[in-house]
């Protein structure tokens, strides 16, 4: 059994042109032009801490030791008709 390379007859997506994850050069681009303020976000957060403001304490807490697992509770009710068919002859 012969199996051909379809690859070639590939020409790109057709749909969402431009979506996805960002390119490497974006992040690095980001990442450089943020640098300089990390001193300052850095200071920004150690004021906040020393106050005793629970955002920037919230804030410390769930990237020093992550966020808690979250638990939710869904109640599905079955009885409920959403719609009602009439047959009409």
């Amino acid at each position: 059994m012969k199996t051909t390379d379809l690859r070639k007859y590939n020409r790109g997506t057709i749909g969402n042109k431009g979506g996805g994850r960002p390119t490497k050069n974006d992040e690095i681009k980001l990442i450089e032009e943020l640098t300089p303020l990390e001193p300052i976000a850095y200071a920004s957060l150690k004021a906040g801490l020393e106050r005793g403001e629970f955002k920037y304490v919230q804030l410390f807490m769930n990237y020093y030791y992550g966020k808690p697992k979250q638990i939710q509770e869904i109640k599905v009710q079955e009885d409920i008709a959403m719609f009602q068919i009439e047959v009409v002859k």
